[in-house]
């Protein structure tokens, strides 16, 4: 009997966890997903630390809701532009046109002979962590 109720509980906790994925493709939050299906957040994490397969799922459902709150953001921004929206128009154009992004570009012609070893390392390394910021914005967009 114990057997049996064991595994009752089992395909509960299966069928809830599926639940939970399915919910997270609409709402990428974990607390409301949660609310919405009565399970507690330490429960969450318990299964998403015990169980590799629900973690990796857990995963790629968060970033497909992602994605569709990104598309929904998108889809109003261009909305909000149609209809004439200023704040929308600075936003699209702030981010997407280089003439009114508020990044900076510096450009500077040096020799570099004229750098030790240590500066050529520092310059090298910050080059590589602001091609992997770009990198990361880029995947994000």
């Amino acid at each position: 009997m114990k057997k049996l109720s064991k595994s009752i509980s089992q395909i509960r906790m299966n069928k809830e966890k599926q639940e939970f994925v399915e919910q997270l493709k609409k709402t990428p939050v974990i607390q409301v997903v949660c609310e919405k299906l009565g399970v507690g957040r330490s429960t969450f994490y318990r299964w998403r630390d015990e169980d590799e397969n629900f973690a990796k799922e857990v995963e790629e459902s968060y970033t497909q809701g992602k994605l569709l709150i990104n598309d929904l953001a998108i889809s109003q921004l261009i909305s909000s532009i149609k209809d004439k929206s200023i704040q929308g128009i600075k936003f699209w154009l702030q981010h997407n046109h280089p003439e009114y992004s508020n990044t900076m570009t510096l450009k500077h012609n040096f020799n570099s002979d004229d750098l030790n070893e240590e500066q050529k390392e520092i310059i090298k390394k910050a080059l590589m962590l602001s091609n992997n910021n770009q990198e990361d914005n880029e995947t994000e967009q």
